[in-house]
């Protein structure tokens, strides 16, 4: 897949795909995205690697989670955590809230967790294998 062949009717969710912590809240989102909003794309691959650059954020670390809405907005680490749980909906929109945060605040704590995701929660050798039936959702 390219740039060119983004669903511009899905908000992309770049994550790191080696990280279980990061692959945990993939799955999170998997079960709980009643709306079809997202699709999933790993850091690592290529397609990551592009949509990065195009955002020009191809210096980020692999420690953020990014949320692109194709044509319309990014959001990196906290912006990103929170729009991907409240546009879950439901009781989850409860979690915009934690906006009222200072972002500098909520950034610091998302990059603290950051740090430590590997120690805390491990990482894995390859990406996560999907299901047939979710393999849709991942570009």
């Amino acid at each position: 897949m390219t740039l060119e062949e983004l669903p511009l009717d899905k908000k992309i969710i770049l994550f790191d795909g080696v990280c279980n912590l990061c692959t945990t809240s993939v799955q999170f989102i998997l079960k709980r995205d009643r709306r079809d909003c997202y699709r999933f794309v790993s850091l690592q691959s290529d397609l990551g690697k592009a949509i990065l650059d195009h955002l020009n954020l191809k210096n980020l670390t692999i420690d953020s989670i990014v949320l692109y809405e194709p044509q319309k907005a990014f959001y990196i680490k906290s912006d990103a955590a929170l729009r991907i749980i409240t546009g879950l909906g439901g009781l989850y929109k409860l979690a915009g809230l934690l906006f009222v945060i200072p972002k500098g605040v909520r950034d610091w704590v998302y990059d603290y967790v950051a740090k430590h995701r590997y120690v805390w929660y491990g990482r894995s050798d390859s990406c996560m294998v999907s299901t047939p039936e979710l393999l849709s959702k991942f570009l």
